[in-house]
């Protein structure tokens, strides 16, 4: 199986994944609170549409335990066929839906509903590409390979940005124009379908085949790498909220708070996703010379030392340091953690359970974290009457404790993935 074409196949869907994800961000940044909710105060607005936003992440570890079972069971490939198509149907479902004006309570009630439905889809989209990603190609470039799906995150990140920021410009974007960036997802899934079904099933995980599958894989990796799962659970807490902080907490705080135009916040995250597409294989090949725990360790002390100053140069209200602060954050420190995780994660967990393990590893996490970070750091910022220290702060601390859980991590580089991983591994090595 042509490693190229499992790579295109992978990709395009985490793309599409993180357009429909990043898109929902942006417009419960900025529309679903006047389109959704009842009118009247704008912070209960703002906290209804960001805890809309978390009910997807609450939604994506089921998903994420449900397919990531069949991944481990029946097969790679037809995993990411169903959550492919259930993403994207549920996105193009939105740019359908009535408003709380025509159909009152009812309008957010739907919205809930389809957001449960992308989530579930969504919790074994990454994880699935980075799986089939990681089996197809050698392991001297692994770092490189498995940080593509990565790079196809910050571009479907930029594309929803892109296509937002494009009809926010239009006069009728409040009435319907919102609406064409969401069903558009369905042109992603067509190409995305093409693509896979052309692709074969994972040889690392037909020879795992012919061995024997495991029945209960979730209950497996619970059983036999404990260690390893604690560790990878623990690492991505800070940074599923770190990266949700940056990319949708901030696009909220710079025009709702300060007062500033929306196109400078988004125009920030086209920049930032630009950048981080460029430098997220870069991340990736360089875990291939030095290791994974290293590139780590240099994105979470980034963030840990840049939290305060990101703040500071957003509350300039100054366009270009403002583009700069988040691209900085999120191209040197999500970027390059991003990169590192998805080798580490691939090679921490064997093949019997590779998808369920990095599947719990990453989505209940981001349920725990990444989904309820923007509604948090809003009521932080209410709390404090408008002041951003409290959410720095938390930047900071979530920054300082991936560093630390790294340390005891193990390093995987130049694993086979058919090798058996041992129960105990040295840390701190």
């Amino acid at each position: 199986m042509s490693s190229t074409r499992v790579t295109k196949a992978a990709v395009i869907g985490s793309v599409i994944e993180f357009y429909d994800f990043t898109l929902f961000g942006l417009a419960a940044a900025l529309i679903f609170n006047d389109q959704f909710f009842p009118a009247g105060s704008p912070v209960a607005g703002t906290l209804g549409a960001f805890a809309t936003f978390a009910v997807g992440f609450f939604a994506r570890p089921v998903g994420g335990f449900v397919f990531s079972h069949f991944g481990d069971r029946v097969g790679r490939k037809q995993m990411l066929v169903i959550t492919l198509m259930l993403m994207g149907l549920s996105t193009a479902g939105i740019g359908l839906l009535p408003t709380y004006d025509s159909v009152g309570m009812l309008a957010p009630a739907l919205l809930v509903l389809l957001r449960i439905a992308q989530g579930f889809g969504a919790g074994a989209e990454y994880v699935g590409a980075l799986v089939m990603v990681s089996e197809a190609g050698d392991a001297r470039r692994r770092g490189l390979w498995a940080s593509l799906p990565g790079a196809g995150i910050f571009t479907g990140i930029l594309l929803a940005t892109l296509v937002f920021t494009g009809v926010s410009a239009l006069p009728w974007f409040e009435t319907w124009g919102w609406r064409v960036p969401f069903l558009l997802s369905l042109a992603g899934v067509g190409a995305g379908l093409f693509f896979r079904f052309r692709v074969e099933e994972s040889q690392v995980f037909e020879r795992a085949r012919i061995r024997g599958l495991s029945r209960f894989p979730v209950l497996e990796v619970f059983r036999k790498q404990p260690g390893h799962l604690l560790i990878a659970f623990l690492a991505n807490v800070p940074n599923a909220a770190i990266a949700y902080i940056i990319q949708v907490f901030v696009l909220s705080y710079v025009t709702r708070t300060l007062g500033l135009p929306a196109t400078i916040g988004l125009v920030a995250n086209v920049v930032a996703s630009f950048t981080a597409i460029v430098v997220t294989p870069l991340f990736g090949a360089l875990t291939d010379r030095v290791g994974r725990r290293p590139v780590w360790f240099g994105g979470a002390a980034f963030m840990t030392v840049f939290a305060f100053p990101m703040f500071w140069l957003v509350e300039t209200e100054r366009p270009v340091l403002v583009i700069l602060a988040v691209t900085l954050g999120q191209s040197l420190g999500i970027a390059s953690m991003f990169a590192a995780q998805a080798s580490l994660y691939a090679e921490l967990f064997e093949t019997r359970y590779r998808y369920s393990g990095i599947a719990i590893a990453r989505e209940w996490t981001a349920a725990l974290s990444g989904g309820p970070a923007p509604f948090v750091a809003a009521a932080l910022l209410a709390g404090s009457g408008g002041r951003s220290w409290p959410i720095a702060l938390l930047l900071m601390i979530c920054g300082a404790v991936s560093f630390v859980v790294i340390l005891f991590a193990p390093e995987t580089r130049r694993k086979e993935l058919d090798e058996p991983v041992r129960v105990a591994e040295p840390a701190l090595k």
